[in-house]
């Protein structure tokens, strides 16, 4: 089933290379959408995939950051087909 999830870490996430491992794991599971950092110091993401390969997604992160991650906001929702490919947004 595919799914369309939104989340905002905060915590020491700009200047550790969120973004860029965010895109080559999203790749990686064929998971479609971006990741940008916000102005208060926060990250973005948004992805669409299955429901599976979202909950890898989001398990590889909160693994390999664990040490940077103090806040993790998730949001399931229902996909919009609009991505065609993960990418670093800015």
């Amino acid at each position: 089933m595919l799914k369309r999830v939104e989340a905002v870490y905060s915590g020491m996430v700009q200047g550790v290379g969120f973004r860029f491992t965010a895109q080559r794991l999203a790749e990686g599971l064929d998971i479609k959408g971006w990741v940008k950092n916000l102005p208060n110091g926060a990250v973005q993401l948004v992805a669409e995939g299955s429901e599976d390969n979202l909950h890898k997604l989001l398990g590889q992160l909160k693994t390999h950051f664990k040490d940077d991650i103090k806040n993790a906001g998730i949001n399931w929702q229902e996909p919009t087909g609009k991505f065609s490919d993960f990418r670093v947004a800015f």
